[in-house]
Parts: structure tokens; sequence; C-alpha cells
């Protein structure tokens, strides 16, 4: 886990339904994972993965693959959706401050899906969860950077309450940014 003194949160395991009836697998990702990440970048097109990780690449590669699937659940959460074994997509936030202990603390958002899973509401669905979980932790603010061509995470971004800006510091980039603070939580189902 990372270094971490926190227990794989199993009361995040959820069976969950997209808009097409779908029923997937919500669970925070194990260490055991990292061959689902590969997988899952590998059902990815170019274009796709070069969106997510702001690079050109071409699969994941072990060394990444190992530190995205090592989470400390004491800073971070990630939420792997799974379908036979599959995964399917991920979403994840990292925190600048054990966000347990210090209310109103921000973290940074990013999430991946298939390229043949897209359109299908599975990155909303990933992303509400993901921000339950962040209100339950007590982060006060979720953001992230998104390419400016990447319109539909743009659409899905505002659809879900995030303001967006153009990065002062580089004209490719959009930053996101959703204040939870305000908001109650929702229900974890």
């Amino acid at each position: 886990m990372s270094g971490s003194d926190v227990a794989y949160p199993a009361c995040l395991e959820t069976t969950e339904r997209l808009r097409d009836g779908t029923e997937i697998q919500l669970r925070p990702l194990k260490p055991e994972d990292e061959p689902l990440l590969e997988d899952l970048a590998a059902h990815m097109t170019p274009e796709d993965l070069r969106l997510r990780f702001f690079a050109a690449m071409h699969g994941l590669g072990h060394t990444l693959a190992w530190r995205l699937s090592h989470i400390d659940y004491d800073r971070a959460m990630a939420l792997a959706a799974l379908k036979d074994g599959a995964a399917l997509g991920v979403t994840r936030f990292f925190a600048e401050a054990a966000p347990h202990s210090e209310a109103g603390s921000r973290a940074e958002f990013a999430v991946a899906v298939r390229s043949d899973w897209k359109g299908r509401g599975l990155g909303y669905l990933l992303m509400t969860r993901l921000i339950a979980v962040a209100r339950e932790w007590r982060i006060g603010e979720l953001s992230g950077q998104v390419l400016a061509e990447n319109h539909r995470m743009l659409q899905m971004c505002r659809e879900l309450g995030f303001s967006t800006k153009a990065d002062p510091s580089d004209a490719r980039l959009v930053q996101v940014r959703k204040v939870l603070a305000d908001e109650p939580p929702a229900p974890s189902a």
C-alpha cells in the first residue's frame, strides 16, 4: 500500500449499472491490479492515451503501471470499473494533505476509460463516485488539468459542476475545479 497504514477500503466496493443497463463492479485499486492497468491502457487508442497523459504513449509500461496501482489510501483514492475481470476505466485523486485529518484539503484528479467503452456514461459514473468519496473524506476542492482539445472531458467536467479556465502558463491546458466544501455530501450507495 505504498507505506500507508490505512487498510484497503472494502466499503467502497459496489455494483453499478451504466445508462444502457450494463452491470459493472466499482472498487478501489489494489497493488495486484497492475496487469489490469496495463490491459486498460492496451485497450486505449494512442490518441486517448495522449489526451489522458499529455504525451504520446504506447501503453503504460511496468514502472508507471506499478506506481498507479500502489495507492496510499491515507492521501489518495483510485476506483476501478471492472467487467468480467477486465478494467474498463479508472479514476483517482491525490490530496495535498492527509484529507481525513484536515478538512478542506485540495486534491488533484484524473480519469481514464477504455476507448471501446467511451460514450456509455462510464467516465461520468466514475467521476460521480470519486466526488462522493472526496466529500466523505472532507476534501474541499477537486482540481485537474485537461487538454483544451479534449472537448468530451471538458463537457463532462462542466456537467459535473467544475469551473473551467484557461491555464495562464500553458495555452494547451484548461484548469478545471470543483469546490466541494460548500456542498452537502451525497450518499454513497
